[in-house]
């Protein structure tokens, strides 16, 4: 469904785009997510992601990271500190910063859920050739810039 906006040539353009990235955002992270057990947050998900692959981090670098607020990602924290995912640490070099990393109980959990995670990203992306796929990272990042 296209934009039903009167408006000029330019316009009608970018929303029509906008609206095909945004469904095919949504309709892609819903089976890509499908994966993740019942409870888990996609924001959660990509706390604990982060977290495997890059080590602990404050929480002001994982929510610059995730694109989220301070305040929503502290309560994300929260709630996988809860589960025994993640634990916070006060940085010993500037103890005015709160490191957030992984508990073995978290890092067994994300090792084991991030494979089946990728299984559906490359189900999913199948879709392109190896050149769409090139272009299609190229063209995502390219409008994500700001600008």
């Amino acid at each position: 469904m296209g934009t039903r906006h009167r408006g000029s040539i330019e316009e009608i353009n970018a929303l029509n785009a906008f609206i095909k990235l945004q469904r095919a955002a949504e309709s892609v992270s819903v089976r890509v997510h499908a994966v993740l057990p019942e409870g888990l947050t996609v924001t959660q998900f990509g706390v604990l992601e982060a977290l495997h692959h890059i080590g602990p981090l404050c929480q002001s670098e994982l929510a610059e990271k995730l694109l989220k607020s301070g305040g929503n990602l502290t309560l994300v924290v929260d709630n996988l500190e809860k589960a025994g995912y993640v634990m916070r640490e006060r940085d010993p070099a500037d103890r005015r910063f709160v490191v957030v990393k992984l508990t073995p109980k978290g890092e067994a959990f994300i090792s084991a859920l991030f494979p089946k995670v990728v299984a559906n990203v490359t189900r999913e992306m199948r879709a392109l050739s190896g050149t769409e796929l090139s272009d299609f990272g190229r063209l995502c990042k390219k409008v994500g810039l700001p600008g």
